[in-house]
């Protein structure tokens, strides 16, 4: 009894030193991930220093406006400006000398076409806050990383460069990002505990208090920060891996003549079956990403993750196929003459992310077999510099199926949900989502469903 009374007062104590300002909170890196936890620390009452390289991001944040799309960040953002707990940093040095906890959110995705991880950002983020480093100082990294990360690649330079001893002098933490686009703030709020590592016991206890502020469904204390660190990839691997087995059965359900949709809807009525949705693709820096991360660990340690490494194979093939599923509905017409407009270009629908979007990759096969013009449509993407030149993008879906001989539904967005011949017209369409009803059109192929 004691001794939960302790840990209550710890709680209370650090609570009160967050929001008084004595324990300010700095976030390295201002994206998908670093905006809306800075902003649910905002919203708890702390004060916190916003850190990022990037100057188009600093600018917004410093008008109180984030550049992703996620609801209450920017409110927090404005709310923080204007109640003088918000200040934005270019000097992430500085950042971490006028801050006692440093959350480092910055991404990692695979380097290049190998699936190694490219952890660049976070071992410049540490070495700039080993440089401001204190005793008593709380550091924190969040992305998901291959197991051993922390301690391998964070911890040596932490300690190295500040003098410092973890455990000791400083508490390291590992507590890995558990939200979802489109509602990131609610997934730590109120959605998911927290899952909290240490790189000692101290450094646990020191993780589980602090995450307890603001995780509404509390906080599972791991053993390990490797153990944590694997916990993060497993979430990834088995939606990448049932997203494979889906498309598997989705096309096997078309060679056989059968409504992949309606036998999903029929078996997910038993409890013990999840059947996920089969797509065009799988994208983002999360789901493609994290089985990568544990191919890479498994060749280190000579394990084999053959189901993993075959998912993976399904999903990347997934794009290719249904291109050519869609060119099929072009009868006799050469793909050199025909204008493909495509419906969405962001990853998922709901999202403005375009990270490793499939999108691209129809594009890409789209070029392949020559297409005379490519147009993609996307009701929240606006721009992006990196679709080829050659390649129109608009906000505009009259002008982007206008004259079109093909439609090719990539991504989910729920604006596309009831299109009809009103909207896009009389040319074929290939619905990569399985979300249109085919009887609106008059030519039309779906992914899982009788041709």
């Amino acid at each position: 009894m004691k001794k939960g009374g302790t840990q209550t007062s710890a709680v209370s104590d650090l609570a009160g030193r967050i929001k008084s300002g004595n324990a300010r909170i700095a976030v390295y890196g201002l994206g998908q991930v670093g905006s809306p936890i800075a902003a649910v620390w905002l919203r708890f009452g702390a004060h916190v220093i916003g850190v990022d390289k990037s100057p188009p991001v600093l600018a917004s944040a410093r008008k109180g406006r984030t550049r992703i799309q996620e609801p209450g960040v920017s409110e927090a953002f404005s709310k923080g400006l204007k109640e003088k707990r918000f200040s934005v940093y270019n000097n992430p040095v500085k950042a971490s000398q006028d801050s006692a906890i440093k959350m480092i959110c910055v991404p990692v995705l695979t380097a290049g076409q190998s699936l190694s991880p490219d952890l660049g950002s976070v071992s410049q983020a540490a070495s700039s806050i080993a440089k401001g480093l204190k005793k008593g100082d709380t550091v924190v990294l969040n992305p998901s990383v291959p197991p051993g990360t922390s301690e391998e690649a964070l911890i040596p330079v932490l300690e190295k460069e500040s003098g410092l001893k973890v455990d000791r002098d400083f508490f390291m933490v590992y507590n890995p990002e558990r939200i979802y686009e489109g509602r990131a703030i609610k997934d730590i709020e109120d959605h998911y505990p927290a899952i909290v590592s240490g790189a000692g016991p101290a450094s646990l206890a020191a993780g589980s208090r602090l995450f307890s502020l603001v995780f509404g469904k509390g906080v599972i204390a791991v053993s390990s920060m490797r153990t944590a660190e694997a916990e993060k990839l497993l979430e990834g691997v088995y939606r990448d891996v049932n997203i494979a087995l889906a498309n598997e059965l989705a096309l096997f359900c078309e060679k056989a003549g059968v409504d992949f949709w309606e036998a999903r809807e029929a078996a997910n009525s038993q409890p013990f079956c999840h059947i996920h949705r089969p797509g065009v693709g799988v994208g983002g820096a999360c789901i493609p990403v994290y089985p990568q991360f544990v191919l890479h660990a498994a060749e280190m340690v000579k394990a084999e993750c053959k189901i993993t490494r075959l998912g993976r194979n399904v999903n990347d093939s997934m794009p290719a196929y249904c291109v050519r599923q869609a060119l099929a509905l072009l009868g006799g017409l050469e793909p050199s003459h025909c204008t493909v407009a495509i419906l969405g270009l962001a990853f998922r629908g709901g999202v403005s992310d375009t990270r490793l979007s499939p999108s691209y990759v129809v594009i890409s096969e789209l070029k392949k077999v020559g297409a005379k013009e490519i147009r993609v449509h996307d009701p929240v993407v606006k721009s992006d510099p990196a679709l080829p030149a050659e390649v129109t993008l608009t906000q505009d879906l009259a002008k982007a199926v206008k004259g079109a001989d093909l439609v090719i539904l990539s991504t989910d967005h729920a604006e596309y949900r009831n299109l009809s011949r009103k909207e896009l017209g009389d040319a074929p369409v290939y619905d990569g989502r399985g979300m249109l009803d085919r009887t609106k059109f008059i030519k039309f192929a779906s992914i899982g469903r009788r041709t």
